[in-house]
C-alpha cells in the first residue's frame, strides 16, 4: 500500500508538470525543472532522470492510444528540445569553428574566430535583378556613396529597424561572388552555437542550395528534410512551437524549379512533397509561418524570390578600408610583415579596389606571403603589383 501511494503520488506530480508543458502559456525557453519531490529525495540525478523518462514514455504511449497525436508530438518535441538543441549546437560548432579561405586545402583550416573580420553590410534594396556586370558592381561599391547608407551589423540582421512595426520574417542578403555571404551565415550560426548571440532563436538550420540540388527528384516533408540534414533533432516531431531560423545559402546555385506561380498550397510540415514545393511554401509563409528565413544570393539571381515574400534586403559590400587592414593584421600576426603587405596593397589602386572583396584579400595575402618567403624578407614593394594574378571568382568559390 505504501509503494502504491508513493508511485501514485509521483505520477500525479509528473503529470502536473506535463500539463504545464502542454499549456499554451508555457514559456518557450523554459527548461525542465529539477525534481525535488519528497518521494525521490534521496535519489541521485541519474535515478531522477530515469524515472522521469519512464513516466514520459508511458504518457506518450497513452496519448497516442487515445488518438491524441498532436498533443503527443507537442509533448515529445518539448521534452526532447533541450537535449536536441545541445546536440545540434555541438554539431554546428564542430562544422563552423574552422573555415577554409579561398580554395579548400586539406589540412589547412583557419579558426573562424581568429580570422573573421566584420563585413560592411548595408540595408535596403528591392530584391530586383541587377544586370550590371559584377566587376562594375565592385567598382561602384568601392566609391563613397552620394548619400548616407544604413549599415547593419550581422547580429542585427533580424532586428526591426526604427519606424517599422511589423517583425521581419525573411531577409535576403545579396552580394557578388567571394564577398563573404557564406562566411557571414557561418559566423552567425557559430555565434548561436557558442551561446554568444541570437539566443532568442531555439534552432538554426543552415542549408546550402548545392546540398538541396541533390535532392531535386526526392520527396520529403519539412520535418523529414530537417531530420535528413540534422539528425540531432530526430526526436522533435514538430517545430511549430519553437523559434526556428532556416538559412538558405547560394540561391544563385539553385537547380530547383522554384515556381511561385504554382498554386499548390502546403501547410502541414509532416506532409511529403518535392523539395521545391517545400521551399516555395516555406518562403511564401504558408508552411511554418512562425519560422525566420535568411536567403543569400548573387545579385543576378535575386529576382527568383518575389519581392512581396522578402521582408528586408541587405547587401554585403565586403570590406571597407579599415576592415581590409584589420583582415591583413589578423592574417599576419607579425606586425612588420602585415604593415608591409598593407602598404603594398595601397600602392596599386586596382589591387586596393579589388580587396573590397574578402576572397581577393585572401589571394593577395597568399601570393605576397609566398613572395616574402622566397625573397627572405626582401622589399615586397619592388614587385610589380600587376604580377598578382587573380583567379575567376567562380573558381575561388
Amino acid at each position: 500500500m505504501l509503494l502504491e501511494e508513493n508511485i501514485v503520488t509521483y505520477v500525479k506530480n509528473e503529470l502536473k508538470k506535463i500539463k504545464k508543458v502542454l499549456s499554451p502559456d508555457y514559456p518557450e525557453h523554459s527548461e525542465s525543472q529539477r525534481d525535488d519531490d519528497e518521494v525521490l529525495e534521496g535519489d541521485d540525478e541519474e535515478q531522477r532522470r530515469s524515472s522521469r523518462e519512464a513516466v514520459m514514455k508511458i504518457t506518450l504511449n497513452f496519448l497516442r492510444k487515445m488518438k491524441q497525436e498532436k498533443l503527443a508530438d507537442h509533448l515529445q518535441s518539448r521534452h526532447f528540445a533541450p537535449v536536441c538543441q545541445y546536440e545540434l549546437k555541438s554539431g554546428l560548432k564542430k562544422t563552423f569553428q574552422s573555415v577554409f579561405e579561398g580554395i579548400a586545402k586539406a589540412g589547412s583550416p583557419t579558426l573562424m574566430n581568429q580570422i573573421y573580420t566584420e563585413l560592411y553590410i548595408t540595408e535596403g534594396g528591392t530584391g530586383e535583378v541587377n544586370d550590371e556586370h559584377e566587376v562594375r558592381q565592385i567598382e561602384t561599391a568601392s566609391r563613397k556613396p552620394n548619400r548616407p547608407e544604413t549599415t547593419i551589423r550581422q547580429e542585427d540582421i533580424f532586428k526591426v529597424p526604427p519606424g517599422r512595426d511589423q517583425p521581419i520574417r525573411t531577409v535576403m542578403t545579396k552580394g557578388v561572388a567571394g564577398i563573404g555571404k557564406t562566411v557571414l551565415t557561418q559566423k552567425f550560426t557559430l555565434d548561436w552555437a557558442e551561446d554568444k548571440a541570437h539566443q532568442n532563436i531555439q534552432f538554426i538550420f543552415p542549408f546550402t542550395f548545392r546540398e538541396l540540388n541533390v535532392l531535386k527528384e526526392k520527396k520529403f516533408s519539412l520535418v523529414e528534410l530537417v531530420h535528413h540534414f540534422f539528425s540531432e533533432t530526430k526526436e522533435i516531431c514538430s517545430f511549430e512551437h519553437f523559434q526556428v531560423l532556416f538559412i538558405f545559402d547560394g540561391l544563385d546555385e539553385s537547380r530547383l524549379p522554384l515556381d511561385f506561380h504554382n498554386k499548390e498550397i502546403l501547410t502541414d510540415a509532416t506532409e511529403s512533397t518535392s523539395v521545391d514545393v517545400l521551399l516555395t511554401n516555406l518562403i511564401r509563409g504558408k508552411l511554418l509561418p512562425s519560422a525566420l528565413l535568411w536567403i543569400t544570393t548573387r545579385p543576378a539571381a535575386a529576382n527568383q524570390i518575389p519581392p512581396q515574400c522578402v521582408g528586408m534586403v541587405t547587401e554585403v559590400r565586403g570590406f571597407n578600408d579599415p576592415q581590409k587592414e584589420e583582415y591583413f593584421r589578423k592574417r599576419f600576426r607579425d606586425e612588420k610583415q602585415a604593415s608591409r603587405i598593407i602598404s603594398h596593397m595601397k600602392t596599386s589602386q586596382s589591387l586596393h579596389i579589388m580587396c573590397h572583396i574578402p576572397v581577393f584579400c585572401w589571394i593577395t595575402a597568399t601570393v605576397l606571403e609566398d613572395v616574402l618567403e622566397t625573397r627572405e624578407g626582401g622589399d615586397v614593394s619592388q614587385r610589380d603589383p600587376s604580377a598578382v594574378r587573380f583567379a575567376k571568382p567562380r573558381e575561388i568559390e
